[in-house]
């Protein structure tokens, strides 16, 4: 899975970290893609997955019940117990899925989000595509990281994201301390501030994307270097004598 599950030690309890199987907590690192799965394997798959989003979206992470996302995607309740095993199975299967469609559209999809632009288009479009991923599933990675709020920092999926925001940084400012400046540029999308912004302060999500790009163009030069052009800083202003 892309995205590490909390563990007993990483913090208080919470709602997601009290469903946690036991004995089932994987390593830091993004797992491997899934094995290959029949058309109609697949096909049940993303119907009891797009099923529970719904009920996630409606009600919360609480709310749901393998017998209501059974009743939900039309499949028997047998076959969503064989597959994913319990509801918190089922969430952290739902997390995952929407990482890794995340991570397959900025790493290998269309540009600007994926290859094929200059860094600084891409670094645009990757930070509002990740409003957006926040955004969506708000509730189940506020709950997740309630449960355990340093896991955050050591799981796959942060780690992937860290790594693509620090080499288009690097592209954009050769010579830059381009990993401090990825944490620190992706630290505002902790779930819990997103939640605060979009729920509590009710912003909708363009003018959290435009504030996010304001903050970025605070101190930048007034022309953008290309994605192969390094900046420089522009020359001492002349002394004036008197």
């Amino acid at each position: 899975m892309s995205t590490r599950r909390p563990q007993a030690g990483d913090g208080p309890p919470g709602p997601l970290l009290a469903l946690l199987p036991a004995g089932n907590t994987p390593g830091t690192g993004a797992a491997p893609a899934p094995a290959p799965e029949r058309a109609d394997a697949a096909r049940n798959r993303r119907r009891i997955l797009d099923a529970a989003a719904r009920i996630v979206a409606e009600k919360g992470p609480d709310a749901v019940t393998m017998n209501q996302v059974a009743h939900a995607s039309g499949i028997g309740v047998g076959t969503v117990y064989r597959r994913f095993g319990d509801v918190s199975q089922l969430l952290w299967a739902l997390l995952d899925d929407r990482e890794r469609r995340f991570q397959e559209a900025y790493m290998s999809g269309p540009p600007p989000l994926g290859p094929g632009a200059p860094a600084g288009e891409r670094l645009d479009a990757f930070l509002d595509a990740l409003v957006d991923r926040v955004a969506e599933q708000r509730a189940l990675l506020l709950a997740a990281h309630s449960a355990a709020p340093r896991a955050r920092y050591h799981s796959g999926a942060y780690q992937v994201m860290h790594t693509h925001t620090a080499m288009l940084l690097s592209r954009l400012r050769p010579g830059c301390d381009a990993a401090l400046l990825a944490h620190l540029l992706l630290a505002p999308f902790s779930p819990d501030l997103m939640h605060h912004l979009s729920v509590e302060q009710a912003l909708p999500a363009e003018r959290v994307k435009a504030g996010v790009r304001d903050l970025l163009a605070l101190r930048a030069p007034a022309a953008s270097p290309s994605v192969d052009t390094p900046w420089t800083p522009p020359p001492p202003r002349p002394t004036i004598t008197p």
